[in-house]
């Protein structure tokens, strides 16, 4: 991937711009936690944000299936297989679809299932399009409409470019005739699958979801779908399971969803009572790891309750200087106790946390001032502990292709490091 400075320079100055514009925004909900006490707690982690999310009215659904992707790989061919069978319905939101062999393939798919009278429609966002070096242009999207999809971008650029800075679509659903959903941290691209010359192999996580869970990415995307377009989709041939008593599943899963100006403060809530829930353990993976003021003081108060902090960050990265920024961060919190993993098997950017071994989030959603001030992300919160298990184990495993960040390996980088992991931490604000 060819390093644009010009691209990152006008990517940055809009950052700053929209940060001057949401300052407000800098002042954290911090009454929300669970006091350090002495005493035993007498409720589990895992009940505890249940019936958080339960009075934020975040519905429980309880009859879902679950299947973890944990590779580019696993999730094109799971995901290309379950189009091929679709029916009536294909609705995809995706950050960027990056014109490749990935997309170009996906596409064609797609087109094939118009001609079999199924429905599709994807959204992308016009600023993770601006972003991607291999951008969808006109003509590709001309391309796309012309096999019958229904494509949009969503809150194209317009002047005055700064109103349009905020608030991006960072969000990755497909839903399938309103009974599999899909979510997680990866766009349609094919390094998910080949990896990257500079950063190495892509490692990144999703999940498939059966149930009514499903019933909530619909809604995400079809009121995305409509605001968008104007058009007014809805229907309950889009919600075959409301009515389905005979789907059996048994995980229980909340999907929680971020939207700018109506929700705000959801998701990072959501975070901060997982972490202050904590009893035992917490395992967290993030790419891009520059967390606000409030999950980092959740984070602290944790590690001064007796609480286990693992925290695994890529030693490289896509973005420039992020990784310079998160070293930083991680070392403040190593001083506190947490233990920071350096992950060296290439790029890791799944968005993974898991609490006591009891339940587990996997999404979209950085621990960044973008993702928790300004984007739209959505992530499921699992309740289940087969599943968490399995996200405890992977990170286990992933320990193995990586170096644990001690005081001696901090000392290694570089006086001229330090100063950049200094200095582009004061920029986490919009990173």
């Amino acid at each position: 991937m060819k390093f644009d400075i010009k691209k990152h320079i006008y990517l940055i100055l809009l950052f700053i711009l929209s940060f001057t514009v949401e300052t407000a925004q800098s002042q954290e909900v911090t009454n929300i936690h669970i006091a350090a006490t002495d005493t035993v707690p007498t409720y589990t982690s895992d009940s505890a944000v249940i019936n958080f999310l339960k009075d934020a009215g975040i519905p429980i659904t309880q009859n879902s299936k679950l299947k973890l992707l944990k590779s580019g790989r696993a999730k094109f061919i799971d995901l290309f297989e379950e189009i091929r069978h679709a029916k009536h319905h294909i609705h995809l939101e995706y950050f960027n679809f990056r014109n490749d062999s990935i997309a170009n393939a996906l596409f064609d798919l797609l087109g094939e299932k118009v001609k079999e009278g199924v429905e599709v429609r994807a959204l992308f966002d016009a600023f993770g399009n601006l972003s991607n070096n291999k951008p969808l242009k006109k003509k590709h999207i001309q391309a796309i409409r012309d096999k019958g999809i229904e494509i949009v971008k969503f809150d194209p650029f317009k002047f005055p470019y700064i109103n349009h800075a905020l608030h991006r679509d960072h969000r990755k659903i497909v839903v399938i005739d309103g009974k599999i959903g899909y979510t997680g941290g990866m766009n349609i691209a094919n390094y998910y699958i080949k990896g990257l010359p500079e950063i190495g192999d892509w490692r990144d996580m999703h999940i498939r979801i059966e149930g009514n869970a499903v019933n909530e990415l619909q809604d995400i995307f079809l009121a995305m779908w409509n605001k968008s377009t104007k058009q007014h989709v809805s229907g309950s041939q889009y919600y075959p399971l409301r009515n389905d008593s005979t789907f059996k599943g048994n995980k229980n899963v909340a999907i929680v969803d971020r939207i700018p100006k109506k929700e705000p403060r959801l998701m990072r809530q959501t975070y901060i009572k997982s972490i202050d829930a904590a009893q035992d353990k917490i395992q967290i993976v993030n790419p891009y790891f520059t967390p606000i003021p409030s999950i980092k003081k959740a984070i602290k108060r944790a590690l001064k309750r007796g609480v286990e902090v693992e925290i695994m960050i890529p030693g490289k990265s896509d973005i420039p200087f992020t990784p310079d920024a998160a070293f930083y961060t991680a070392n403040k919190l190593r001083k506190k106790g947490a233990k920071i993993y350096v992950y060296n098997g290439g790029f890791h950017h799944s968005k993974i946390m898991m609490v006591d071994s009891l339940f587990c989030t996997v999404g979209s959603t950085n621990l960044n001032s973008r993702s928790l001030r300004y984007d739209y992300e959505v992530n499921a919160f699992i309740f289940d502990k087969e599943t968490t298990h399995e996200l405890n184990t992977m990170f286990e495993h992933d320990k193995l292709d990586s170096t644990l960040f001690t005081k001696e390996e901090y000392k290694k980088r570089s006086g001229w490091k330090r100063f950049v992991g200094w200095f582009a931490n004061l920029f986490t604000p919009f990173l």
